[in-house]
């Protein structure tokens, strides 16, 4: 680690490495996205979008380097702390000249920030947590140029700055998302070798270091307390601020309304307290702090000694908890020492009067959200990024246990058993750390993502059945893929009949994997397969002698047998069995007549050798891509508990395919499919989250492949149950009663 001493001058120095990064790679940059324009424009299509493309690299042809020129000037600005001017920290009112809102312009400038975030994270997250600890803060100021949403605030800024409309970015968004990701990875790449190479922070172990063990009460439970800290993502996908069904290709994640109503929450509140949520972060006062301390003793002690064993009992307590935190709201606001704390106990209340009052929240789950609001007034308090970004860990704790337990006309449901256990041991463990601020929201929020894929995998009655299915398909699947991959390598240089090899690649490699699959990668049945496979090598190839091809007759009734058995585990249809035998038949007969060199006996044993250990050899799993075709041929998994999604929605955006990504387990959305119209939640992801699983109430599971799944929700045949997250909503709550009565803030 850097001498102390020299710290602050180090980090300014990476500072403006990074941003002499990006000025070096801008020309050439804004160069590669003109030629991209201009070959969009070039190509086919209609008559209507071939005009707009034409006009949008027209425009950018003359207007480029105005753009360059906005963004260098832009960059030239940053300050030693790495902080635009002050006229740049927010969007310019100015840029109304284009005729566009300023929401529009933070929706597509997130949607960048998401775009670079999604390729450069890991290389954003060790630079964040280097400069962070050289500096000894807990976050980067919400303003550091080191943010990607500060960047591409700079680019979009300039962008209109140049007189180029936001139409023609709308255009490009899919180029201009691949050059700046890809400059921003190279530039947090350059800016963390600069750091090591001077020593700062070698290693970074960002692993969280709370042992879990198995509970008979809960199922997990917590031995010790530390942290997990993720990289914070920095914006939001989806194209609009359009709600509703009607225009469903329209529809924007609820993510990003959260980011668009924080900017708004603020602007209004700077108003009243100017740089309210950018100030740099700082302790609870002594006298708050106690009172914050006496409120939450207070809401524990009703919670836990009243009756909560059913909902009806909860039922009666929530509506108290609510009126003990309005009573109680005056109470901390007197005990404030400042306004900005002021402030910040009026904002989170509001917040939490919506939370508390959604329906859609089971009682008995209602109350331990209540006893959150202390542990994040707190943290607001210490942390004014909490209002600078929707993905600070309380908010995303709040939203996806909200997001678990609320689904979509919830009449009547209650939460799991298991599930309502893991929610109050979350908000015990975060009431146990009342002095860790995010880091302790992190860790929870790390450990109940964990729960639930736990959860859903062997806990939950209605997804457990669908999700084994599932990753069976997943198994299955990857090593056909792998198996394919190493026959091929195998057989490169083996002189063998074109069909033979057809059969091997097509139709025995997933033979092989279903085997493996069900008696296990060393199984009987297994190993039965793979010698089939070398004795079909070996019968198909050049037979010159006369002993030669009697010993092929002698072996052929055993060996279409195994063929037959087989293709029948491998769940083939008689007929097309029939078909591959027949075609084998005429491999093996040209095999009797071939002039070509017979396969030596020391290759055949080593190529059976090969097939012994051929798991040894595959390629790494995690490296296979389960692509569109190979989900078309899944539809041979349907049964009456599994159905496989192979056909509708509309051709996928980019935001749509990173929408799908980042769908989360324990999610609930609406599905449109087979003339159904049905509530279903995301039960489980498979390797990159290139499968996923949803399941229906009654326990019906619904397959999607990545790309299938994006074109669902870009036809809006698959839309959140809820248009907004509990956080979400609850700032549009407090926004409307604000500016109502801006004087709550000062009170």
């Amino acid at each position: 680690m850097a001498n102390s001493a020299n710290s602050l001058p180090l980090t300014a120095s990476v500072r403006q490495y990074f941003v002499k990064t990006w000025v070096k790679a801008l020309p050439p940059l804004v160069q590669r996205i003109e030629v991209a324009a201009r070959e969009l424009a070039a190509q086919v299509s209609e008559p209507k979008l071939i005009r707009r493309r034409r006009e949008v690299s027209e425009e950018l042809s003359q207007h480029a380097d105005v753009w360059l020129s906005g963004i260098l000037e832009l960059l030239a600005q940053v300050g030693p702390s790495g902080a635009l001017s002050t006229r740049m920290q927010s969007l310019e009112p100015d840029l109304s000249l284009v005729d566009h809102s300023t929401i529009e312009l933070e929706i597509l400038g997130s949607r960048l920030a998401l775009s670079m975030m999604d390729v450069a994270s890991s290389e954003f997250n060790d630079l964040r947590v280097r400069v962070a600890g050289a500096e000894k803060l807990e976050e980067l100021d919400a303003h550091d140029i080191l943010r990607p949403h500060v960047i591409s605030r700079v680019v979009i800024n300039a962008w209109c700055a140049a007189s180029l409309r936001l139409d023609g970015w709308r255009t490009l968004h899919v180029v201009l998302s691949q050059e700046f990701s890809q400059c921003a990875l190279e530039a947090y790449h350059e800016a963390n070798r600069w750091l090591l190479d001077r020593g700062v922070r070698p290693e970074i172990d960002l692993r969280p270091l709370i042992r879990r063990t198995r509970s008979t009460e809960t199922g997990w439970s917590t031995q010790a307390g530390s942290t997990e800290i993720n990289a914070l993502t920095e914006g939001a996908t989806g194209q609009s601020l359009q709600r509703g069904r009607d225009k469903p290709s329209s529809f924007s994640a609820p993510r990003e309304l959260g980011q668009v109503l924080l900017g708004q929450l603020n602007r209004l509140v700077g108003i009243q307290l100017p740089g309210f949520g950018s100030s740099p972060p700082q302790p609870v006062s002594a006298k708050l702090d106690i009172a914050i301390a006496e409120v939450q003793q207070s809401l524990v002690h009703q919670v836990e000694h009243s009756t909560m064993a059913n909902a009806l009992a909860a039922a009666e307590v929530s509506p108290a908890l609510i009126d003990e935190l309005r009573l109680r709201k005056q109470a901390l606001k007197g005990a404030a020492t400042s306004p900005v704390e002021r402030a910040t106990i009026e904002v989170v209340a509001l917040l939490f009067q919506s939370i508390l009052t959604e329906e859609r929240i089971p009682a008995v789950v209602r109350v331990w959200f209540a006893r959150l609001q202390m542990p994040v007034l707190r943290v607001a308090v210490s942390e004014p990024d909490f209002f600078a970004t929707a993905d600070h860990p309380a908010r995303r704790l709040i939203d996806r246990m909200g997001a678990s337990v609320m689904g979509f006309d919830v009449t009547g449901y209650q939460p799991a058993n298991t599930l309502e256990k893991e929610i109050k041991r979350v908000v015990q463990v975060v009431e146990a750390y009342p002095d860790t601020g995010r880091r302790v929201f992190q860790t929870v929020l790390t450990e109940f993502e964990r729960f639930l894929d736990h959860y859903f995998k062997n806990e939950n009655e209605a997804s457990r059945k669908g999700v084994s299915l599932a990753q069976q398909v997943e198994q299955r699947e990857t090593l056909a893929i792998q198996y394919t991959i190493e026959l091929r390598k195998m057989l490169n240089e083996v002189p063998v009949q074109e069909g033979v090899r057809e059969f091997l690649f097509h139709v025995w490699a997933d033979v092989l994997a279903t085997m493996a699959v069900k008696s296990g990668l060393q199984g009987d049945e297994t190993r039965l397969i793979k010698r089939t496979a070398a004795d079909l090598i070996w019968s198909a190839s050049a037979k010159v002698s006369r002993n030669e091809r009697a010993e092929v007759i002698r072996r052929l009734p055993d060996l279409l047998k195994n063929l037959r058995d087989g293709m029948l585990h491998a769940g083939i249809a008689v007929d097309k069995q029939e078909q591959h035998i027949q075609e084998l038949n005429s491999a093996l007969a040209v095999a009797f007549t071939a002039k070509t060199a017979a396969i030596p006996h020391e290759r055949l044993k080593d190529l059976l050798a090969q097939l012994e250990t051929l798991e040894e050899l595959l390629p790494d799993a995690a490296e296979i891509e389960i692509d569109e075709s190979m989900v078309l041929d899944l539809s041979g998994y349907e049964s009456s508990e599994l159905e496989v999604v192979a056909e509708g929605g509309s051709m996928p955006t980019a935001a749509m395919l990173t929408w799908a990504r980042e769908l989360q387990v324990g999610s609930w959305l609406m599905l449109d499919y087979r003339g159904r119209s049905e509530a279903v939640q995301l039960a489980w992801h498979g390797m990159r989250r290139q499968l996923t699983l949803f399941v229906s109430p009654q326990g019906r599971g619904i397959l999607f492949q990545q790309r299938r799944l994006a074109a669902f929700l870009q036809a809006g045949l698959l839309v959140p149950a809820q248009d907004e997250s509990l956080t979400t909503r609850a700032t549009r709550t407090a926004l409307a009663k604000l500016d109502a009565d801006p004087s709550k803030l000062l009170n």
